[in-house]
């Protein structure tokens, strides 16, 4: 999806109120490199802003190239390590690099005021598995795969909320397997497992990814928000609890102008046309 050159490490292209943002390092395969992360975080930052206007109101993340995004710039970790040359043990530096920009990055993109739909059009892995599970619908290509090569080619663990998204969509055992045993997991295999929501041709992966973004951007402006969170509270209390947060919600929602016009479009057999702005959204998910 879109083209352009490595000076650029993001592309930003405009569809209606559907924003399409491709990581644009495709000779390297779009790995995470400091440049990337902080212009990711830099227009997310801007489109949050716009939000409120409601001129964008759905998001597509894609990549360049034949590879959604390969993790970690594992060459600037090297023993010199770090962009700024500052002290500490590597893992001392790296540690503090996810604190405050790699982490964070996953947190914008969990928090956005609208949807997010990652487009998977090639590999994603280590880290990228993280970045492609924090939106809200993941649709890959027939030729993507899902790869966790942490633990088996480096010792180390999945990181960016990859085992926080794994172990919630696809259960304890297959995390783990997929965690210690790295071997590469094909998009319809991860679709027949949940992982994703549809995987598609390769060659319509860019207009089902745009046609659901659409989708999306037409739903009342709370929805991401108030979805992300309803089931983030599911995940983590029990039933007689989580009814009582689902009426909690009720009592707020259903006093909101969205539900009126719900309940007119469907009396009047035609689809509701809800407001265009982000005013009173509801609560951040974590």
């Amino acid at each position: 999806m879109g083209s352009g050159t490595d000076e650029d490490p993001l592309l930003c292209e405009r569809d209606g109120d559907v924003e399409i943002l491709s990581f644009n390092i495709p000779k390297r395969l779009n790995p995470l490199t400091e440049g990337l992360q902080q212009a990711l975080r830099a227009r997310l930052a801007q489109l949050r802003e716009e939000a409120e206007a409601g001129t964008v109101r759905a998001l597509v993340l894609s990549g360049v190239g034949k590879s959604f995004c390969v993790g970690a710039d594992l060459s600037s970790m090297g023993p010199a390590g770090g962009s700024d040359g500052g002290g500490g043990s590597l893992g001392q530096r790296t540690a503090s690099a996810m604190e405050a920009l790699s982490n964070r990055l996953i947190e914008d993109l969990r928090g956005m005021p609208f949807p997010v739909v990652n487009a998977v059009n090639g590999p994603a892995a280590g880290a990228g598995v993280g970045v492609a599970l924090a939106a809200d619908v993941v649709i890959a290509a027939r030729s993507a795969y899902f790869y966790l090569p942490f633990m088996p080619r480096l010792g180390i663990v999945p990181d960016l909320g990859t085992t926080w998204f794994l172990e919630r969509l696809v259960g304890r055992a297959r995390a783990v397997g997929m965690s210690l045993l790295g071997e590469r997991l094909p998009a319809e295999q991860a679709a027949q497992w949940g992982l994703v929501w549809a995987c598609v041709d390769d060659a319509e992966l860019r207009a089902q990814a745009v046609s659901v973004a659409r989708r999306l951007a037409s739903l009342p402006a709370h929805a991401a928000r108030e979805i992300r969170a309803v089931y983030e509270s599911a995940a983590s209390q029990p039933l007689v609890a989580q009814m009582s947060h689902e009426a909690a919600r009720q009592r707020e929602l259903l006093d909101r102008p969205e539900f009126a016009e719900g309940v007119k479009a469907f009396m009047e057999k035609r689809e509701p046309v809800f407001h265009r702005n982000a005013a009173g959204a509801g609560p951040r998910s974590p």
